[in-house]
């Protein structure tokens, strides 16, 4: 292990006090591993910062000692993003005490949050002003908002909202020379050049070390209809949703496929839970409208829709929530889904995205590629429809040990699966960000123009590689040394 320099603890010690300085292994361990349990890092001492001004204190004295940070809100990439390394070169910090409660501004339909303000927290106050911030995943109980704007974060409202990148008005960041970028705003318009509060946004901490956001909030939901209905297969639930489309416009903010496999995991895994409807389907979408406070109820357009698609075809049954309770027993399918993968075992996990065009012949197509090339092998493919983003997992062949098998043949599954997404003009990181797991597979696919300019704009900003070493911008590697 590597072990910064005593005198740079001591000095950290001092300047951030016991609640914000520890490096007692009990306190520190749970951070060191990353959610997938995948990659586990050593550190001499996880720093909490309480503001701004010592974030920047921190990172003064890091740089003057030559010591990398590895910025962490709540610990919830799938990529490896905010695990520090494993020799032990690179100290942890900690936005988490940073979570002051969020400023609402009603007039200006913006929330001012701390970095490490839990997303939940942010819904609960936006809502308590008859607002709401329309971003959402399965993680929102843990997830912080330094980690989601770092991440560019997306979610299941995508379709109609975007993703984190959308909703960043202004941003306030401490960048690599221990200066700190002054970029709160609410501002809707800003011609000023180069968008710094752009450049951040997904950067997962390499660039800058965010410590406060601006945010766009929406008005809070009156009525919202959810829906589960089953379909054929992917090409028909894209003509679904383009019915759906035409029949309640920007109604529809959520729009997810999800097969047979992916429910079945979700019923044997997850306790209470239910199939949704009698028929079992190849292939489903659980879908949401909403409507904003005396605009009409989207349930009836909704009921007329899917009428109209049964009739054609184009769906086998449907149902529509009757309730709160079974809207959110609806949804809860979905949003366990991931939960309910890993318990059944490791799986090769891919984040991709496609144009929403090719999403569906790219399911089917690549499906059996994948499983005709690797024997055994089970892809499960779920996700944003409306957005083009798929989780094309692929797990072991049943009755082996998943672990061992994902690791010997998840290389070349994975290699498979991004030669053909970027076939079809696709990425290979729609949601989650590049962070360590992507980073060889980034610089195998990237085009090379891409590469040079990442490259160029870190060497830029942090020209001491001290911003989360490692970590999305390929050929920029972990330190060994302080």
């Amino acid at each position: 292990m590597i072990v910064p320099p005593p005198a740079l603890l001591a000095d950290l010690a001092a300047l951030l006090g016991p609640a914000g300085y520890s490096d007692d292994p009990a306190v520190v361990a749970p951070w060191l591993t990353d959610w997938r349990g995948r990659y586990h890092g050593t550190t001499a001492a996880l720093l909490s910062p309480a503001s701004t001004d010592q974030v920047a204190a921190v990172v003064r004295l890091a740089n003057a000692y030559r010591v990398p940070l590895v910025a962490q809100g709540g610990n919830s990439s799938t990529v490896g993003g905010a695990t520090p390394p494993a020799d032990g070169s690179a100290l942890l910090l900690s936005l988490r005490r940073m979570a002051r409660p969020p400023v609402i501004d009603t007039g200006d339909a913006a929330a001012t949050v701390d970095a490490g303000v839990i997303l939940s927290d942010l819904h609960d106050a936006a809502a308590a002003h008859g607002l709401r911030f329309p971003l959402s995943l399965a993680a929102r109980g843990s997830a912080t908002i330094g980690g989601l704007v770092s991440t560019n974060a997306g979610g299941i409202q995508v379709l109609r909202f975007g993703t984190m990148r959308a909703l960043v008005l202004g941003l306030e960041a401490v960048l690599p020379d221990g200066t700190i970028f002054h970029g709160l705003s609410s501002l809707r318009k800003d011609n000023r050049g180069y968008d710094l509060r752009q450049l951040l946004t997904g950067a997962e901490g390499t660039l800058g070390i965010v410590t406060a956001a601006t945010l766009r909030l929406v008005p809070a939901i009156g009525t919202r209809a959810v829906a589960w209905a089953a379909v054929p297969d992917p090409q028909s639930a894209l003509r679904l949703l383009r019915r759906l489309d035409g029949a309640l416009g920007d109604a529809v903010e959520s729009f997810e496929l999800i097969p047979a496999a992916g429910l079945d995991l979700v019923l044997h895994h997850i306790p209470a839970t239910r199939a949704p409807i009698a028929i079992a389907a190849p292939w489903n979408v659980l879908i949401e409208a909403t409507a904003p406070h005396g605009a009409p109820d989207p349930a009836d357009a909704l009921a007329s829709a899917l009428q109209s698609a049964l009739e054609d075809g184009l769906i086998l049954d449907a149902t529509i929530a009757a309730s709160e309770t079974h809207a959110e027993a609806l949804w809860k399918l979905r949003e366990t889904l991931p939960e309910a993968e890993r318990l059944d075992g490791f799986a090769v996990k891919h984040d991709i995205a496609v144009p929403v065009s090719a999403m569906p012949d790219f399911i089917v197509d690549t499906t059996r590629a994948i499983e005709a090339a690797h024997s055994g092998a089970r892809v499960l493919a779920f996700g944003h429809l409306g957005d083009g983003n798929v989780h094309f997992n692929v797990r072991a062949p049943a009755g082996t040990d998943s672990a061992a098998w994902s690791a010997a043949h998840g290389p070349a599954v994975s290699r498979d699966v991004h030669d053909r997404v970027m076939a079809v003009g696709g990425t290979i990181s729609a949601e989650h960000g590049i962070g360590q797991a992507k980073l060889a597979e980034f610089a195998r696919t990237a085009d090379p123009v891409r590469l040079a300019t990442l490259r160029a704009i870190k060497t830029a900003l942090d020209p001491l590689n001290l911003f989360n070493p490692g970590k999305l911008v390929p050929l920029a590697p972990a330190r060994t040394g302080p």
